[in-house]
């Protein structure tokens, strides 16, 4: 079982930048796949970066790359977004994921989800 614990959300203004970090419980921790996806009102979840456990490969959504980076520490059993450039289309609130996707984009492939944090990017 793996509890994830989502922080660092918040009001920005567009071209700022926020780090979002997701603790996540359980000892396993360093076994998982680690995603970030969000989800706008009205519209559908959606993926935006995941880091495999191994550190050998990261993903990203075409919307972020540039601009998110993800990263982890799983001394720390934490998973980090460093969020650049943020757009007022980043507006979301943005959930952790945990698990062992075949396809690390679907949100279906993972098993463990943390609450949510808004973040908001004014124009």
């Amino acid at each position: 079982q793996v509890q994830l614990v989502e922080s660092g959300g918040g009001l920005v203004q567009a071209g700022g930048s926020l780090r979002l970090s997701c603790a996540a419980s359980g000892r396993t921790f360093s076994t998982y796949t680690m995603g970030w996806f969000r989800q706008a009102p009205g519209k559908e979840r959606e993926f935006v970066t995941a880091i495999t456990w191994s550190f050998a490969n990261t993903y990203y959504a075409d919307s972020v790359k540039g601009r998110f980076t993800i990263s982890r520490d799983n001394a720390k059993n934490t998973v980090y977004l460093q969020m650049n450039s943020l757009k007022p289309e980043d507006t979301a609130v943005y959930y952790c994921a945990a698990g062992r996707p075949v396809v690390a984009t679907m949100a279906g492939g993972y098993n463990y989800w943390g609450q949510g944090t808004q973040v908001t990017v004014s124009s």
